[in-house]
C-alpha cells in the first residue's frame, strides 16, 4: 500500500540533495549529526507511522468483520487498535509538518560554476640576434 506522506517527504528530500535516499542516509551517517540525518530520522518516523496505520488498520476491520463477536475483549483489542492509529496520525502529521518546514526552508544550492578560462597566452618574446 502505498504511504504518500512518506512518498512525498522522500522525493521532496531527494530532491533537495540532489541523491538517492539510500546515498543521503550513507552520507549521514558518516558524519556527525547533521539537518539531514534529522531529516532522515523524521522521515522514518513518519514512514513506521504509516505503516502502523495500515496494519492497525488491517487488524481492526479484521476484528470488526463480518460475521465476528464482539464481546468484552474483542471491544478492548478494537479500543486498542483505534488508540493506536490516532497516536500514528498524530505522529505521521506532526513529523511531516517538521520536515516540511525544514525541507521549505532550505534551498538547493546551484552548482558551482566550473568555468574553465582559456589559458592567457604568454606574451610573445622577441628574440633579436647580434653578430
Amino acid at each position: 500500500m502505498p504511504h504518500p506522506v512518506t512518498d512525498q517527504l522522500a522525493a521532496r528530500l531527494e530532491s533537495l540533495f540532489g541523491r538517492p535516499r539510500a546515498e543521503l542516509a550513507a552520507i549521514a551517517s558518516t558524519e556527525r549529526p547533521n539537518m539531514l540525518a534529522t531529516l532522515l530520522d523524521a522521515l522514518a518516523d513518519v514512514e513506521l507511522a504509516e505503516k502502523n496505520i495500515e496494519f492497525q488498520r488491517d487488524r481492526l476491520l479484521q476484528l470488526a468483520g463480518p460475521g465476528r463477536d464482539i464481546g468484552p475483549a474483542a471491544a478492548g483489542h478494537l479500543q486498542d487498535c483505534s488508540r493506536r492509529i490516532a497516536e500514528s496520525v498524530a505522529t505521521r502529521d506532526t513529523k511531516g509538518r517538521f520536515a516540511s518546514a525544514v525541507m521549505q526552508s532550505l534551498h538547493r544550492a546551484p552548482a558551482p560554476a566550473t568555468t574553465h578560462a582559456a589559458p592567457t597566452p604568454a606574451p610573445a618574446t622577441v628574440t633579436t640576434r647580434t653578430r
